[in-house]
Parts: structure tokens; sequence; C-alpha cells
């Protein structure tokens, strides 16, 4: 008879700045917990051990004196990942618990990929690091860039990925829905709604998904 521990499962909310991942993660952990009788293991990223918030330091932090090259963001955010999926993210899988992640690989392949114009590069690393790991379900919260950042302004000062021009952003969205449309276990939802009509469509998928 097997008596190992079932795995848990990886949910992942995902969207551009002031898309709500903060109301929505807070949602969707009150779900989750409901369903499972637990709360979720909840991470963020780049961040979510010791290691990887220094280096989600050096990634928000602007420095005049030796700016962050392209290229040293994108390995930046995997060596931050990999700690995170080697020391946090696996173990609780693997320990039946469920992970609530604030950001995961598609950020990279949207950020990094998209919006910075490295996407081969990204996939690449992201084949080398991950080897194939990705998330069960991941909400994208989708919201025109202008709109988002709109409402991230008014939450104070803004970081050094949230200050780079408009037209970043919008090769990330488009990278976002591409990625989307291509992948069965992204939602998409529609988070220039208001919060209340983001919120009932954010249920719906994870009723749809988690309980059928």
């Amino acid at each position: 008879m097997d008596h190992s521990t079932p795995a848990g499962k990886f949910i992942v909310i995902e969207g551009l700045e002031g898309a709500g991942k903060s109301s929505a993660i807070a949602l969707v952990k009150q779900f989750l917990t409901e369903l499972n009788q637990a709360e979720p293991v909840c991470t963020r990223e780049p961040g979510g051990t010791p290691l990887a918030e220094k280096i989600r330091t050096l990634v928000k932090e602007v420095n005049h004196d030796d700016p962050l090259c392209d290229e040293a963001e994108c390995l930046l955010m995997y060596a931050a990942r990999a700690q995170l999926v080697a020391n946090v993210i696996k173990p609780a899988l693997a320990n039946g618990r469920w992970v609530l992640g604030d950001r995961h690989n598609l950020s990279s392949l949207a950020y990094q990929g998209g919006g910075r114009g490295m996407l081969p590069l990204v996939q690449a690393i992201s084949a080398a690091t991950l080897k194939g790991f990705k998330p069960d379900l991941t909400l994208y919260l989708d919201i025109p860039p202008k709109v988002g950042l709109a409402r991230a302004a008014n939450r104070g000062a803004l970081d050094r990925i949230e200050q780079q021009a408009i037209d970043f952003f919008e090769r990330a969205r488009n990278t976002y829905l591409t990625l989307a449309n291509a992948d069965d276990t992204i939602e998409v939802i529609d988070a220039s709604q208001p919060m209340d009509a983001v919120h009932r469509d954010i249920l719906s998928a994870l009723q749809r998904r988690l309980t059928a």
C-alpha cells in the first residue's frame, strides 16, 4: 500500500503593476485555506528565501553608479527563482502543502523576454534552471499598462522596473497574452473591471479549475 503524501498544487498570480495582485492573493489564499482546511505556503518573486530577498533588493533598487544591465537582471531573476523553487516550493509541494505564488516564471518571460526583447535567452535560461517545473494554475490579471501604472503611482514611489517606459509594459502585456493563449494552465482575468467583478471572475476560475 502506498502511504506517500499526495503532492500539493502550485497556484500563481501574475500581472502588470497596478493589476490588483495583492487583493487577488488575499482572496485566493482565503479560498485555498477553506478548500484544503490549511493555509497555503505563500511566496513572492523575486524573493521568498533569505538569499532571494537580497537579490530582490539588487533588482528593485536604482543604482546610477552601476546600472543593472538587462542580461544581469535576467540572470538575477532566475538565481532568485532557483533558490525559491529548490528550498521552499518543491519541498512544500512534496509534503502535500499547496503553494500560492506572487509571480513566477511567466513574469520573466513577459518582462525580461517581451519587455527587454530577450525572449530566446529567457526561454533558454528557464529551461536550464526549471527543467519543466511550472505552476498547476496561473491567474493572469490583465490590464492596460497606462491604467495599471496610474494605479501603481498612487501607492507611492515607483521602483526601478516600475519606472520603465510605457512601451516596455506594452511589450510585456502582449507577451503575457500570447503565452496565456498558448497554455491551458493560464486563466486570463480582466483586471480593468471594478474589484468586485474581478474577484467574482477569480473565484469562478478557481471553482472551475480546482473543485470540478
